[in-house]
């Protein structure tokens, strides 16, 4: 065997073995829905605020006002969920490879930690009444989470993590901007990234 044939053959090896370890029915189109809806929802979201209140410091004190805004990140949350999972369902059936297996495990193992810390943590936040900070902490942790996973998917996943984190910097210290930049966070970033993975691995 040449040595050009044997390191083609290591090459491939190490693809196999690369693809094996990594969870790669991760749909970009439902990034970018994913995207859409976070941005039909910041539209919602700014739409209650410019016909209810003058400002988002009257949100908190609107009990009906600030109800609405919790079903509205619930409904997106759960949405963006179920389109997630079914395509990822649907990619994985085309690629006739199993969804739920060792690696999809460790992937939902490594991001739950992160997304159940920040989703606690928002609860709390909640509760005391710390409502401006709720969406720079969501940003946050659910930027840890993408960066924690990471290692089982995409690599484009990390470098979404990292810029959801830096929004989330910036929403601590501009907390009226939560909205805004919760929008671009889970709505522009999601979008971009969606097509980018789309473009690459997809198409």
């Amino acid at each position: 065997m040449e040595q050009k044939d044997l390191f083609r053959e290591l090459g491939q090896i190490r693809a196999l073995m690369e693809k094996s370890s990594k969870f790669v029915s991760i749909s970009g189109l439902s990034g970018v829905l994913i995207g859409c809806y976070a941005l039909i929802g910041t539209g919602v979201g700014s739409y209650i605020i410019s016909s209810t209140t003058t400002s988002m410091d009257q949100v908190v004190g609107n009990m009906s006002v600030l109800f609405l805004f919790i079903v509205l990140a619930i409904s997106i949350l759960v949405l963006s969920l179920l389109t997630g999972w079914l395509m990822a369902r649907k990619k994985a059936k085309k690629n006739n490879q199993p969804i739920w297996n060792i690696t999809s495990k460790s992937l939902l193992f490594a991001v739950s930690i992160p997304l159940v810390t920040g989703g606690v943590l928002a609860l709390m936040l909640t509760a005391q009444g710390h409502y401006h900070m709720i969406a720079a902490m969501l940003l946050i942790f659910y930027g840890l989470a993408l960066t924690a996973g990471s290692i089982y998917t995409f690599t484009e996943v990390k470098w979404l993590g990292i810029f959801e984190i830096c929004l989330g910097l910036v929403a601590v210290y501009s907390p009226n901007q939560g909205l805004l930049l919760w929008g671009l966070g889970f709505g522009v970033l999601h979008v971009v990234y969606g097509f980018i993975v789309y473009k690459k691995y997809e198409s």
